[in-house]
């Protein structure tokens, strides 16, 4: 068992009662189990926590659904999962962020946790009523992908999210150092021909909301950071003791620029794939505690916006399923130890978000993963259960399969004992 939240690291016994942890190593006074699951061999730790994963419901089923997405998160050892605000309509009123959670309820295999929309209709000029998304349900606001009309707006909208104690979630681009760029701004961009996405506008963004956090003192939060840069100017926000926290997805702690050179779309993501040396400094970043998260920025897509030119298409990876064996990567590699990198799928997010969850401590949600790290799997059709197909991942050997999925003590997902073995 590992705990990272409370630094167990042993072989014990998880005892479950009325949806909750009942108790560790020793059972409870008149415990009597409905049920015993043994899993040598294998790790039993908190469900995953995931901060950003896109459900396209409701508004996008072509895409996928509510449905579809939390059973491939609980194929995937995911209980909590974070909807960004932009679906459509966009989760900027109370009835919407009801809307996520009840499907989402109904469904039975994840949390899904929304976040509300910044301003209305995330159009980046009205602020939205944050206060009676609390009341619903969001744990913290965001404009996703859409800019802000100017900074007067970021700065009135950080005001009011710290006067309600929530969390403003900012993925930093500049939209405007942006502009039609779809691959890393450099020499990759230059040999292929496709307009680049510049550093700055990533670096520029982070360092004009990091000014106006001191001021507000908003709690604030970095998502799907991809440069080096943008690391290095958290890092010292933090030692100055500036409120702000950051995650990265797991894509960008393996893949880099190079993979573009097929002009393959799969690669077309937002921030885009940027240099060898931002990839390290990433994985650095989550070693120093710099970035206390690993995200899968899940987007799933229909088989056709990948079908056309590199530039034409919809960025994206569907990556529910591949979250754990891309971060137990790191521990095959050596840059995290095994506990290191389940905290950042689960005691970091709960830390962030201020959940309960993501802890195995007596009296929290029963919500547990079970996965045996030695276990390889291929991503294919027999394999994968998103309705998205758009992963660069497909037809890989993936190390470290998920057996089962515990939610509030109840197991929504349960493999069969020779299920996806290579």
């Amino acid at each position: 068992m590992i705990d990272p939240a409370r630094g167990i690291d042993t072989q014990r016994t998880v005892y479950i009662a009325d949806r909750t942890i009942a108790g560790l190593g020793t059972a409870p006074d008149g415990f009597r189990a409905d049920r015993e699951i043994h899993v040598p061999g294998q790790i039993v730790c908190p469900g995953l926590i995931d901060l950003c994963a896109r459900l396209r419901e409701p508004g996008h089923e072509y895409k996928a659904t509510i449905a579809s997405e939390t059973f491939a998160a609980s194929r995937g050892g995911i209980t909590t999962l974070c909807s960004p605000p932009d679906t459509s309509p966009a989760i900027d009123t109370p009835a919407v962020a009801e809307l996520l959670k009840e499907r989402a309820e109904l469904v039975g295999k994840a949390t899904v946790l929304p976040i509300g929309a910044l301003t209305q209709g995330l159009k980046g000029t009205e602020l939205s009523e944050m206060s009676a998304l609390k009341e619903a349900g969001c744990t913290a606001v965001s404009n996703a992908l859409a800019p802000v009309a100017n900074i007067l707006v970021l700065r009135r909208a950080m005001e009011y999210a710290a006067s309600h104690d929530l969390l403003l979630i900012i993925r930093p681009e500049d939209p405007w150092l942006r502009d039609n760029g779809v691959a890393h701004e450099g020499a990759v961009a230059t040999l292929l021909g496709l307009p680049g996405v510049p550093q700055t506008a990533e670096t520029v963004a982070v360092a004009q909301a990091l000014e106006l956090i001191e001021q507000t003192g908003v709690r604030a939060h970095f998502s799907q950071l991809s440069s080096a840069r943008a690391v290095d100017m958290i890092a010292l926000a933090q030692e100055n003791d500036i409120p702000v926290t950051a995650d990265v997805s797991a894509h960008q702690l393996h893949l880099t620029e190079q993979s573009l050179m097929g002009f393959d779309p799969l690669y077309h993501l937002i921030p885009p794939l940027r240099t060898q040396h931002d990839r390290e400094r990433l994985r650095r970043g989550l070693l120093d505690e710099t970035i206390t998260a690993v995200c899968s920025d899940h987007q799933p897509h229909e088989e056709g916006a990948k079908l056309d030119a590199f530039s034409s298409t919809e960025p994206g990876i569907s990556s529910l399923e591949t979250l754990l064996p891309l971060t137990l990567r790191l521990v095959q590699g050596g840059d995290l130890s095994l506990p290191q990198a389940i905290a950042r799928l689960t005691s970091g997010p709960a830390r962030i978000l201020n959940l309960t969850s993501g802890t195995l401590t007596p009296g929290s949600p029963a919500d547990l993963c079970i996965f045996d790290p030695e276990q390889a799997w291929i991503v294919n059709s027999d394999t994968w259960c998103s309705r998205g197909l758009n992963t660069p991942f497909w037809g890989q050997m993936m190390k470290g399969r998920v057996t089962h999925t515990v939610l509030a003590g109840k197991i929504v997902f349960e493999a069969s004992p020779t299920e996806n073995a290579e």
